[in-house]
């Protein structure tokens, strides 16, 4: 019985699980008209304080696409990065979903 893990939760931690997603978001992009900038809508939904009904609350944020391959509608992945202008500190990771033609 000695040969048992004293600390069950360190065979329970690994490193990919804390770090995998860290400072990454997903949104919609609902604006690609300036060059290599793309402005992505974070939407997230919080529980009231007080009554505790969920409200949606929402985010704009710029992120930068380098090679100016997303468009409007797109489902994105961005991740934070040093601040690349004023308003700037997001970049594109990848394209979760392109938007539908029509």
């Amino acid at each position: 019985m000695s040969e048992a893990i004293a600390n069950p939760l360190e065979a329970e931690a690994t490193p990919e699980v804390h770090s995998a997603d860290h400072g990454t978001l997903i949104g919609k992009v609902v604006s690609d008209k300036m060059d290599k900038t793309i402005t992505v809508l974070i939407e997230r939904r919080i529980r009231h304080p007080k009554y505790g009904k969920m409200i949606r609350r929402s985010s704009k944020l710029h992120a930068h696409d380098e090679n100016n391959t997303c468009g409007m509608g797109d489902i994105v992945r961005i991740r934070q990065t040093r601040p690349r202008s004023k308003t700037k500190t997001w970049e594109l990771v990848n394209i979760v979903e392109k938007a539908q033609e029509i």
